[in-house]
């Protein structure tokens, strides 16, 4: 089943980059998040991708929102990954790819690569943007200008 604008943001678990316990619920309902599946740590289009979030990453903290990064990594390849490119925001190991079947995030390039999607989901958890290309960089200012106009509402 696919998520679409409207649905609101299934709850979940996962570990982070920690190896902490992530639950949803703790972002869900309580200001607007950003849910950026990517491929995977360390190649070119993900890590401009990581580091553009970075680079907005205060943009967006300013706004009230959080930007969380899931992929189905391991939580020592997300360590090094945060370490390496100052990673401000949480990076979710989805190794079972649960959360990427949860949100119905679809596979490209005949199902060899892991889709790339972002979700923003208000304060309420109610999805208001779902925003799938493979150009990368793309997602940051589509995410910001999303949250942007729920906040002015």
């Amino acid at each position: 089943m696919e998520l679409k604008v409207g649905d609101k943001i299934p709850k979940f678990s996962a570990k982070d980059s920690n190896g902490d316990d992530f639950d949803s619920a703790t972002f869900i309902g309580q200001k607007p998040v950003v849910f950026y599946f990517y491929p995977k740590d360390n190649t070119p289009g993900c890590t401009a991708q990581a580091c553009s979030f970075r680079d907005k990453y205060e943009d967006f903290k300013d706004l009230g929102a959080e930007v969380i990064g899931i992929s189905s990594d391991s939580i020592a390849s997300h360590e090094k990954f945060i370490a390496q490119y100052k990673l401000p925001f949480i990076l979710l190991s989805d190794d079972d790819k649960k959360i990427r079947t949860l949100f119905g995030v679809k596979t490209n390039l005949f199902g060899l690569i892991p889709g790339r999607v972002t979700y923003v989901a208000d304060k309420d958890g109610i999805i208001q943007l779902i925003f799938d290309s493979l150009v990368a960089t793309n997602h940051i200012s589509r995410a910001l200008e999303a949250v942007k106009k729920m906040v002015s509402k």
